[in-house]
């Protein structure tokens, strides 16, 4: 299948769960799009065995393999994606919560893989199958990180106060690239590939990726606002923002450096007071509408491939066990992650019931977890980690997506909104 017929095949699919959501189940376009996916997929699971003559699964799998969602996603799409999230955050609401940010992005995201090692390693023996300790921390590394595609997405549905919808954001935006940072170093010691690694190398390898990411994203996003300043075409300005998100992703990951972290903060770039003499209102409207869409789309087909991926799982019992157990046990972790993170920074003053239980409820996993997890090296691990990862994540798409609202409504009444 050449690229265009995968590329129209992909589109008529989601076009289509799309308007099937809406004449029936009518979710949020991206979760309807991802249950039909799975239900498909699950057809498809269930009549396989019964037409013996001939193989159903064939094609979903040879698509799947065509569009090899870990480089797609982790090399491409995630460019466009973050920038996209990037654009649409309050720069001086995320300005003024800046150390809670980094509290949840970088301690909390340590914590949290911390925690969910030492939990998986003390659980997965009482199912019956002892899972070494570096592959625990590989399993938290991969369901650490919040998905910023997902949590975005969500905010836009919720309206909740400006400043908490920034640290919302910003987390989500920011530990991703964290997150894979850490899975990159924690796979090294899992699979042995790590001799004469040190904690200092370790460290400085962070900084690098991390520090320098944010560095090399605020020069780029730096540039490119003093070369569109003083024109006037809308279309330029789209073009300069692809180029923007794209080249700065390609140029970090060249450089060593985080490319999700250098393409979130040149995103931010575009909110900030400067841009906003570098655009006229005409131009700012264009801007953001080809990005919503930009963004709108990518969503749909990440989501539907979330749902298919479910034909790469083989499940068996402990694998069913273990994911049962870890979804719980990921909920904990996160509250525990986001309260001792953000003690240095006194989430008293944020009504701190309030905080913790929306941060803890909103921390949705997706398409970067399972990116992650399908790009483990081939073996029973992975056969063992994989459904574990996929079925926290699906859990918390769905579950937690759908029920985030009816939550944040309960924490944060309208009458309370409307007086801040």
């Amino acid at each position: 299948m050449d690229t265009i017929s995968l590329f129209a095949l992909l589109l008529t699919l989601s076009a289509g769960f799309s308007i099937l959501n809406h004449h029936t189940f009518r979710l949020p376009v991206t979760i309807g799009v991802l249950v039909f996916s799975l239900l498909a997929s699950l057809l498809v699971m269930i009549l396989n065995p019964l037409i013996p003559a001939y193989d159903l699964q064939a094609l979903p799998r040879s698509v799947l393999g065509a569009i090899n969602l870990p480089t797609a996603l982790l090399n491409g799409a995630l460019s466009l994606l973050l920038f996209a999230g990037a654009t649409q955050v309050d720069v001086r609401h995320l300005r003024a919560k800046l150390a809670s940010v980094a509290a949840l992005s970088v301690l909390g995201t340590v914590l949290a893989v911390a925690f969910l090692a030492i939990a998986a390693w003390y659980v997965f023996p009482l199912l019956g199958h002892a899972i070494p300790f570096t592959w625990c921390i590989v399993l938290g590394a991969i369901l650490a990180p919040t998905d910023p595609v997902s949590v975005v997405g969500m905010l836009k549905r919720l309206g909740l106060p400006g400043p908490l919808q920034a640290v919302f954001a910003g987390e989500s935006l920011f530990n991703d690239g964290v997150g894979v940072v850490i899975f990159g170093v924690t796979i090294g010691l899992a699979t042995g590939n790590s001799q004469g690694v040190t904690a200092s190398g370790i460290a400085l390898s962070f900084c690098r990726e991390a520090i320098g990411g944010g560095l090399l994203g605020a020069l780029i996003g730096w540039i490119a606002l003093r070369v569109l300043k003083g024109q006037r075409d809308p279309h330029i300005d789209l073009l300069t923002s692809l180029a923007l998100a794209t080249g700065t992703f390609s140029i970090a990951n060249q450089l060593g450096m985080s490319g999700a972290i250098a393409v979130v903060v040149a995103g931010l770039c575009f909110g900030t007071s400067y841009s906003h003499s570098v655009f006229d209102e005409v131009s700012r409207k264009e801007l953001d509408v080809a990005w919503t869409l930009i963004d709108e789309v990518l969503n749909v087909l990440l989501f539907m491939l979330i749902g298919f991926e479910i034909l790469e799982i083989t499940p068996h019992l402990f694998t069913v066990l273990a994911t049962l157990a870890v979804i719980p046990l990921s909920i904990a972790v996160r509250a525990l992650s986001v309260l001792f993170s953000t003690l240095p920074v006194h989430l008293r003053q944020w009504e701190r019931g309030r905080v913790l239980g929306i941060l803890t409820w909103g921390g949705l996993r997706g398409g970067i977890s399972v990116s992650l997890a399908l790009g483990l090296p081939p073996g029973n691990l992975r056969d063992l980690l994989l459904p574990v990862c996929y079925g926290v994540v699906v859990f918390t798409i769905i579950v937690q997506g759908l029920t985030m609202e009816r939550v944040a409504r309960r924490l944060y009444p309208p009458s309370t909104l409307r007086s801040q």
